[in-house]
């Protein structure tokens, strides 16, 4: 079953590429603390999403968003407008969460990285919450960087450009990301929808 985009106005995201971000990044560039303050309040709740699920755990998440806006805030002179400015903040904060999550394997003891098997009752497949809630563990149970991918696909609606650009790697990367991550949703997707 093949993953599909949310297309219900509960779940739009706004757009993240607004033209005045360009204008808050340069005045950000100047020292102009209102500007931050401005794209702090643009990015914060979406940046603190976003590194919730490519790290699947909430300890730490706002030191991520922190070290994100702070290198927004000393680097604003050096973004050169190649990309929206949506896409060079999530690169900088996906590159944070990665290190976060490395710090944190370094800390204890390895992670076992398989995903395991989710068990449902005949209660729980009708049961639209439990299915999400499914969905949402298994995408958790994903490699940081499988995990990205699918967050920023069908969460926050990205382009596989987009997301090569964020994620710092080509095009193909991404879309064999996507394959795999597709191929280990699969089997628990396929159980809950009975097929």
């Amino acid at each position: 079953m093949p993953l599909r985009r949310e297309t219900s106005p509960l779940h739009a995201v706004p757009s993240l590429d607004a033209p005045e971000d360009r204008a808050c990044v340069a005045a950000i560039a100047r020292g102009d603390r209102a500007a931050f303050e401005t794209l702090y309040r643009r990015y914060y709740e979406r940046l603190f999403r976003f590194a919730l699920r490519v790290t699947g755990r909430i300890a730490g998440v706002d030191d991520i968003v922190a070290e994100t806006l702070i290198v927004v805030w000393r680097n604003a002179g050096e973004y050169r407008a190649t990309s929206a400015v949506s896409t060079w903040i999530f690169g900088i904060a996906y590159r944070k969460a990665l290190k976060a999550l490395a710090r944190e394997r370094r800390a204890s003891a390895p992670l076992e990285e398989s995903i395991e098997p989710v068990e449902l009752s005949a209660a729980d497949q009708v049961d639209a919450d439990s299915v999400r809630a499914a969905i949402v563990r298994a995408i958790a149970g994903l490699p940081p960087e499988h995990r990205a991918v699918v967050e920023l696909t069908f969460h926050f609606n990205r382009s596989y450009q987009d997301i090569a650009e964020i994620l710092d790697c080509p095009v193909g990367t991404v879309k064999s990301r996507m394959f795999h991550a597709r191929a280990k949703l699969r089997p628990l997707l396929a159980h809950l929808l009975g097929d």
